[in-house]
C-alpha cells in the first residue's frame, strides 16, 4: 500500500504569512495552477492512484478535485481527521501580529491550539484506518502543512525537518506494520514551470 500525501495549493493567507488553521480560506489562482502542475506530473509518473481524499476545508478539497479530475480517479467524501491544526486565537494573524500580541513564544502558550500529540494521534488513526480498509490500494491524500509536519515527525523519523511546501508530494509505503517514505516533501513539479507572476 502506498499513500501520497499532498499539501494544498497556495491561498491569499499563505501569501500574506497568516496562520489559517481551520479557518476556511479558498485557493487563489496560483494555488489552482500549482494543483494542475502536480496533476500533470502524476500523469507522467509510474505511481498509480485508486482514489483521492481530502480534509473538509475548501483549499484542500479544491486541490484534490483538480488533481483527481486530471487523473480520472474518484474523490471520496472529505475526512475531518485530515484538517489543519486548530490554532485558536492566532488564526488570521501574521508572524508580526502573533509576536506583538502574545510574544515570541506564543506557540508555547495555551491559545486554543491543538497539541502536537493530538495532531499525531488523529494522523496515525487515519493511516491505520486506511490500511485496514484499503490494504491493497494506493491513495492520494490532500491535507495541510501543520498537520502533515506532525504526521511526518511520527512516520518519517530521521528525515530532515523542513517546511512543508504548497503542493509538495510525500509518498509513504506500508511495509511490515510500519510506514517508510519513498519520497519526501518534493516540489520539483513547481520548479520547472515557475509562475511569471510569482506567488503573490
Amino acid at each position: 500500500m502506498q499513500i501520497g500525501l499532498v499539501r494544498h495549493g497556495l491561498t491569499d493567507w499563505n501569501a500574506l504569512g497568516k496562520i489559517q488553521g481551520q479557518t476556511d480560506i479558498p485557493l487563489n489562482e496560483e494555488g489552482r495552477r500549482q494543483a494542475r502542475l502536480l496533476g500533470e506530473r502524476l500523469l507522467q509518473e509510474p505511481y498509480r492512484w485508486e482514489f483521492a481524499v481530502s480534509s473538509g476545508l475548501s483549499r484542500a478539497e479544491e486541490t484534490a478535485k483538480i488533481i483527481s479530475s486530471m487523473l480520472n480517479i474518484p474523490l471520496m467524501p472529505p475526512d475531518n481527521r485530515l484538517r489543519e491544526r486548530k490554532y485558536g486565537q492566532v488564526e488570521g494573524l501574521t508572524a508580526e501580529e502573533r509576536e506583538s500580541r502574545f510574544g515570541a513564544d506564543w506557540h508555547l502558550l495555551d491559545l486554543g491550539q491543538e497539541t502536537d500529540l493530538e495532531l499525531q494521534s488523529r494522523g496515525l488513526v487515519f493511516l491505520d484506518d486506511m490500511w485496514h480498509k484499503h490494504p491493497d490500494a494506493n491513495i492520494l491524500v490532500v491535507s495541510h502543512g501543520g498537520f502533515l509536519a506532525q504526521l511526518y515527525k511520527l512516520v518519517c523519523r530521521g528525515v530532515l525537518s523542513e517546511r512543508i511546501g504548497n503542493l509538495s508530494l510525500t509518498v509513504l509505503e506500508r511495509k511490515d506494520d510500519d510506514w517508510s517514505p519513498l519520497l519526501f516533501n518534493c516540489t520539483k513539479h513547481l520548479l520547472t514551470k515557475q509562475s511569471q507572476h510569482g506567488a503573490s
